[in-house]
């Protein structure tokens, strides 16, 4: 496979079911080369594996698919050439799709209301006079407090994200749309919204303290579907990501993770599965073990009968597991090598996007019958396969990893490749960066060292205070036990990495430079001091992973740029606001004052997302750039 073979790798989104369970639908995503573009459509499956996908829409850029309590509709995002998501409705037996919302800023994923009447979706304000015309002629923005901008976003702060509720109505004769109603109020963001059984309540999730600049913790809230009666459910104590009602409506289950006694963590910590009553008799209980379990990335809780179903992020695979309400040990659904995402459940069958090392995702239903794969949207027939990898730090702690060895016998070049977060996991399942490179004649070294998520909350924390240092031990000793499979050649070895791989390239680079013959370093933070007053979450995130401030100028890789002696090519983007671009120009400028070898790749218009969800004729160029430079030094 060459690096331009993106459009075999797609993505799916969480799925919905009908009613009674018997059809699926699911939204497809793949990067299209010839448009520069991506292509998302709406697919169904019947649920007892009778028929062969089909393509349900051909919008081009469709997506968040829900069906209607009541079976007839399906409501979904549409986003048009150049504009935003809005929603649309379509009949779920088939039928031309009708716009309900022409918002603005767009809308957010669909919620019915129970009686199919309505339904309730996020969307951001604008202040007066921002957003309408030409961005240059705006004026200024008076900045007051921390968190005014996200990347892949812009700002945020003049723009708080609302709940709306709109009827589920067709546009009138003459073309007019159903009004949206505006639900909550003030300025502060709202999110991952959901409507109660009985349709008396909306649950959402909002940071509406008066110290959100300062406390890292949102709260979950109810409120009538008009607004009134809001009523705060938690104690500002935890950092949440979605809510959800139980199938009774007595309870609200929610993602969260502890946001400690200064109630300001969050980088290294689990998060977990809680419960709240609706009517405030008790404070919220973590359903959950802390230690054990934290939920995978871009996974939402789905609460059916007997509990909440949600994915647990488990040493590389992602298991879809069961808790019950009152807590206690969850049952497993699925596990084993692979990556479950999102499920959904309707009429006694719960259906799942499932990631393994044959496809990058396919759509599985679960049900008294067992487990049968419903879809086959892989159209590789075959993938680099991947090998686990257990070595030993010098400290006597275990490391965890994967190879993955080009065909032939080798010996081959061999890559280390690194995770950014560090909060985050490499795993079971088909990864794009990994098969291109190996598909190019490289050996691919992969793991999860000390930091990483996946491994008990201990694991994810071991690195706070130390990153560098302590990251290193673990990753050379995942290279040194990989180096003693056959095919490899030890003194042909490069390191490169994203984000926080990126800060430990560089840092590699720097310390152990005789390891590796070039090194490159992609988004990554190279200078805290910096990272910390120019970065998105950098006010945050950088006292949590790295400590006190006296520290960082030890912890940060610029300062070590001195001790690089190898080549090294930096990749950033222009619009980078997680790690911005002086991070990358520092790094630059550091290494060229010494006539180091050192070459920056910049991407225009993209942020720290551009490697997984920048315009395709980028990531193709991105891939080239880099095979080209390990092949000039491997």
């Amino acid at each position: 496979m060459s690096s331009v073979d993106l459009e075999r790798f797609h993505t799916l989104g969480a799925p919905a079911l009908s009613p009674d369970g018997r059809t699926a639908v699911v939204a497809t995503s793949r990067p299209r080369l010839d448009t520069d573009s991506y292509r998302s459509e709406l697919w169904a499956v019947p649920t007892d594996g009778s028929a062969p996908e089909r393509r349900l829409t051909r919008g081009g850029r469709d997506s968040a698919p829900a069906f209607s309590p009541d079976g007839r509709l399906i409501a979904f995002l549409r986003t048009a050439d150049g504009g935003r998501p809005q929603l649309h409705l379509m009949p779920a037996d088939g039928g031309e799709p009708w716009r309900l919302t022409d918002l603005p800023q767009g809308a957010g994923a669909p919620v019915w209301s129970p009686d199919s009447q309505r339904l309730a979706f996020i969307s951001r304000v604008p202040d007066e006079g921002r957003y309408e015309g030409d961005p240059a002629k705006e004026a200024p923005r008076r900045i007051t407090g921390f968190d005014y901008r996200f990347d892949g976003d812009g700002f945020i702060f003049d723009r708080p994200a609302h709940v709306f509720t709109v009827g589920a109505a067709e546009p009138g004769d003459d073309g007019s749309l159903p009004e949206a109603v505006q639900v909550t109020d003030g300025r502060f963001d709202h999110g991952g919204l959901d409507w109660s059984p009985r349709g008396d309540l909306l649950c959402f999730v909002a940071a509406r303290h008066d110290d959100r600049d300062r406390v890292l913790a949102e709260d979950v809230w109810v409120c009538a579907p008009d607004g009134s009666g809001l009523r705060k459910l938690t104690r500002t104590s935890e950092g949440v990501r979605h809510a959800r009602f139980s199938a009774d409506g007595a309870t609200v289950v929610y993602a969260g993770s502890d946001a400690g006694p200064d109630k300001r963590r969050c980088t290294t910590e689990n998060t977990g599965v809680w419960a709240v009553p609706v009517d405030g008799w008790a404070d919220p209980v973590r359903l959950t073990d802390v230690e054990r379990f934290t939920m995978g990335r871009a996974t939402e809780i789905t609460a059916v009968e007997d509990g909440a179903l949600f994915c647990s992020e488990n040493r590389g695979a992602v298991d879809l597991l069961l808790v019950p309400y009152g807590g206690g040990e969850p049952r497993v659904l699925t596990d084993g090598p692979r990556q479950a995402g999102t499920a959904a459940r309707a009429g006694g069958v719960t259906v799942v996007p499932v990631g393994d090392g044959a496809s990058p995702g396919e759509l599985v239903a679960l049900d008294t019958e067992g487990e049968r794969r419903l879809t086959s949207f892989a159209t590789a027939r075959e993938w680099i396969p991947m090998e686990e990898v257990d070595g030993t730090a010098p400290d006597g702690y275990p490391v965890h990893g994967w190879l993955l060895r080009p065909d032939g016998p080798g010996p081959h070049p061999v890559l280390l490749m690194i995770h950014g977060g560090p909060f985050s996991q490499y795993g079971w399942r088909v990864f794009d960066e990994a098969q291109v490179y190996a598909e190019s004649g490289y050996a691919v070294v992969m793991g999860n060292p000390r930091g990483s998520s996946g491994y008990g909350e201990a694991h994810g924390r071991a690195v706070r205070g130390d990153v560098g240092r302590v990251s290193a031990a673990d990753l050379l000793a995942l290279l040194d036990e990989a180096l003693k499979r056959d095919g490899l050649d030890p003194e042909r070895v490069g390191v490169l990495g994203g984000s926080h791989g990126g800060y430990m390239a560089t840092w590699l680079a720097a310390e152990h430079g005789d390891r590796f013959r070039a090194a490159i370093s992609e988004r990554a933070v190279n200078a805290i001091d910096s990272h910390y007053g120019s970065s998105d979450i950098g006010w945050e995130f950088a006292e949590q992973l790295y400590g006190d401030p006296s520290t960082w100028a030890d912890q940060s890789p610029l300062e070590r740029a001195h001790k690089i002696g190898i080549p090294m090519l930096i990749i950033h983007s222009e619009e980078d606001w997680r790690c911005p671009v002086e991070q990358a120009q520092r790094l630059f400028v550091a290494l060229r004052s010494r006539r180091a070898e050192v070459e920056m790749l910049l991407f225009p218009g993209e942020g720290h997302e551009m490697s997984r969800s920048g315009l395709p004729s980028h990531r193709v160029a991105r891939f080239e750039a880099i095979l080209d430079w390990w092949k000039r030094h491997l």
